[in-house]
């Protein structure tokens, strides 16, 4: 293509949808030529397809992004294929000698854009790369000997005392002068779940104006209260930024320093946005071990940890995943997940440990699941948090913690509004028997309208049977012999 025009920059937004901080718009805005933003749908091999209910997320964020740069007087592009192959036709068809990109840190994303980047400067193109994901990019948190920390409260000290916040940018207004191109039709992507569509339920506003209210309202009610209340699922008491985050509508160097400013107003203290901005950094730990440990979603960072004796029963599977276990705190949580694309972070951790050390079914069977059903699915901390759960992982549970369903619902839902809100078949049951029904007497339950083992299930195993199985599985594992406390 021949043109008299300014050579235009391709921005090629990833999970970075947005205009506002984002230092690859930032670079392609001081190059002062035409900017033609793109958004390419890759479900090729060489990264992991994203799950369904990231789709549902990705299709929302996609038309407020577009909407947003319409309002610019731009327009985004939609493409569906191989990155590269639909970079060059971008290139081709607009005369574009610049790509701007910010990176994925994902070992897969990581090896093939710099594949993309070695290919297209080979023909003189030039690729630049920024950070627009993470408050610090791998590789610039080391410890004295120069590797990776493999675990948390050190590398969070790290952060702290070297990562500076970068200054806030409200991004261009005006997006015009690019060459037309063509582009895909969203609608034709698909990207809503079918058979069944399980979407209707679904919670949240993707986009960066989303992203924008629910900080604002995160730090109005949530955050003077957060280090108590995020472990409180019968709550409103935790961000549900992380489908934000994970999409890039919102900055965490945005939502770090928005804490840090409401310190000191409206009750909040600097210890509770040290709690919150604690979770961020949590999130860039988990980006760091799997940049640099990138079997992390397939294989047990402790090695020892790939000889567990798996049961995987397939009945007891199907029951975990559809919220049907006989345990009212896990069932709550599993039948939030699949209606709404969420789950609260408490309970993501029972669930998980039901998973895995009641049932005896193998971690990544759960992650899967997690992938698919979770609006937030990342990759690096999908797979860091079981991990942890799982006892496998770099800064991992003690092997030997098991949490128990009943006591975790009697401490973190102790009225037993959670339960009742997912599990409306016991909400006539008293808080002392709405997380073990099993325990109410007979007249109890007829007062209740439950029948165990008919309009709710009994309990798939018993607790102190599976307690004592998954320790002797654990111990066979790592040769451990500790004292195994109750959690």
């Amino acid at each position: 293509m021949t043109t008299d025009r300014e050579p235009p920059v391709i921005l090629w937004f990833r999970r970075d949808l947005r205009l506002a901080d984002n230092p690859a718009l930032q670079a392609a805005q001081a190059t002062a030529r035409p900017i033609l933003p793109v958004y390419i749908l890759d479900d090729g091999p060489a990264v992991r397809p994203i799950g369904g209910a990231s789709r549902w997320w990705l299709d929302k964020s996609l038309r407020a992004l577009s909407a947003s740069i319409a309002e610019r007087g731009g327009r985004l592009v939609l493409r569906r294929g191989e990155s590269e192959a639909e970079l060059r036709r971008l290139i081709d068809q607009s005369g574009a000698t610049c790509v701007m990109l910010n990176r994925l840190f994902e070992p897969d994303g990581w090896a093939r854009d710099k594949d993309i980047a070695h290919a297209l400067k080979g023909d003189g193109i030039e690729v630049k790369g920024f950070n627009g994901t993470l408050l610090t990019p791998p590789g610039t948190v080391l410890n004295g000997a120069g590797g990776p920390y493999k675990v948390y409260t050190p590398f969070m000290k790290a952060l702290r005392a070297q990562a500076t916040a970068p200054a806030h940018t409200p991004g261009p207004r005006d997006l015009s002068g690019a060459p037309e191109v063509e582009s895909e039709d969203i609608n034709a992507w698909g990207l809503h779940p079918t058979r069944p569509d399980w979407s209707t339920g679904f919670l949240g506003e993707p986009g960066q104006a989303g992203a924008t209210k629910a900080l604002s309202d995160f730090l109005k009610t949530g955050l003077k209260t957060y280090a108590d209340d995020r472990d409180r699922p019968d709550r409103p008491g935790t961000s549900r930024l992380s489908p934000h985050l994970h999409f890039g509508e919102i900055s965490p160097w945005r939502a770090w320093t928005a804490a840090y400013d409401a310190a000191g107003s409206n009750g909040v203290s600097e210890g509770q946005a040290d709690k919150f901005t604690n979770e961020l950094i949590w999130r860039d730990f988990s980006a760091h071990l799997l940049h640099h440990f990138p079997t992390l979603p397939t294989d047990a960072f402790r090695p020892e940890y790939d000889r567990m004796p798996w049961i995987n029963d397939a009945v007891q599977f199907e029951a975990w995943t559809k919220g049907r276990t006989g345990y009212p705190i896990v069932d709550a949580a599993m039948r939030e997940l699949w209606t709404t694309g969420f789950m609260h972070n408490r309970v993501r951790m029972i669930v998980a440990s039901f998973l895995i050390k009641h049932l005896l079914i193998d971690w990544r069977k759960g992650e899967a699941w997690f992938w698919d059903c979770l609006m937030d699915a990342d990759l690096a901390q999908n797979s860091q948090n079981w991990q942890w759960v799982a006892g496998s992982g770099a800064d991992a549970s003690p092997y030997f913690r098991i949490f128990n369903p009943v006591t975790q619902g009697q401490k973190f839902d102790p009225d037993g509004a959670y339960v009742k809100r997912w599990v409306p078949e016991l909400k006539r049951l008293s808080p002392a028997f709405v997380h073990s029904p099993w325990t109410a007497p007979p007249e109890i339950l007829r007062a209740a309208d439950v029948t165990l083992g008919r309009t709710y299930p009994n309990p798939l195993v018993d607790h102190a049977e599976a307690r004592a199985r998954a320790l002797a599985a654990l111990k066979v594992v790592t040769g451990g012999g500790e004292a195994f406390p109750e959690d």
